[in-house]
């Protein structure tokens, strides 16, 4: 089957599912001109070790500037990214009724930027700020100026550095999120991996949920993953395939 061919048939086993649902990964906001972490090109490759010291819990609590000093550039300045096609195709076909749900390992707040409603963000989300002493919370907006102006955001009542509501390695992944997560893929008849490593547990293991359901997953994704041979249909180059998507879904 030519990659056309593919695409037609892509198409036609969404406009055919009862119950599709999308799991992102970093590579989708590549697009998007935002760096992933372990691609070709990722944070974790050629930045040096430094740079997995930004989501480090033990670190955080010991020196969160090491955090904020890091993720300034990353994730402080979302406002100037904006959705890529994928992104853009995606809330069209939720409006549409294909897609029920995004499960996202993303932190970047783009699949909401581009109009999708049900977001499930398995690693947290920059959205809010809080005080791990207190409970305090501040919007990410608020947040990220005050990051951008070189300060550390703190609680106003007991001074405490605020707390981003993402998800660090040496965390549990939000309970809630999880379970939502976990009920989607398990009900899925359709489930799409974009633009990830599934590498990274327990969200990596979402897929293994939909196939043991009997759904059909199908991955794009620029390297290979640990489930490809489960796979009904895979793709490399997710710019191609939802560049057609767009064409087919106007």
């Amino acid at each position: 089957m030519n990659s056309n061919d593919k695409i037609k048939e892509l198409a036609k086993m969404l406009e055919e599912s009862k119950h599709c649902v999308v799991f992102s990964g970093a590579g989708v906001s590549t697009l998007s001109g935002i760096r992933d972490f372990r691609g070709k090109n990722g944070l974790y490759r050629q930045s040096g070790a430094d740079t997995e010291k930004m989501f480090d819990i033990d670190i955080f609590f010991r020196d969160p500037s090491v955090y904020y000093s890091l993720a300034k550039d990353f994730v402080y300045n979302l406002e100037e990214k904006q959705p890529c096609v994928v992104h853009n195709v995606l809330a069209r076909l939720e409006t549409r009724g294909i897609v029920k749900a995004v499960i996202t390992q993303n932190i970047d707040l783009l699949h909401q930027k581009a109009g999708s409603k049900k977001v499930i963000e398995v690693h947290g989300s920059p959205s809010i700020h809080y005080c791990p002493k207190c409970g305090y919370k501040m919007n990410f907006d608020e947040a990220a100026k005050i990051v951008r102006s070189g300060n550390l955001p703190r609680c106003p009542h007991c001074t405490t550095v605020l707390k981003p509501q993402i998800t660090f390695f040496g965390e549990s992944l939000p309970v809630d999120a999880l379970r939502e997560a976990e009920k989607e893929a398990s009900s899925a008849d359709l489930l799409l991996v974009l633009g990830s490593s599934l590498v990274v547990y327990p969200a990596a293991a979402l897929p293994d949920l939909t196939a043991r359901a009997g759904g059909r997953v199908v991955i794009v994704n620029d390297q290979p993953t640990r489930i490809d041979s489960y796979a009904c249909m895979r793709f490399d180059d997710l710019g191609y395939v939802f560049d057609a998507l767009e064409e087919i879904f106007p």
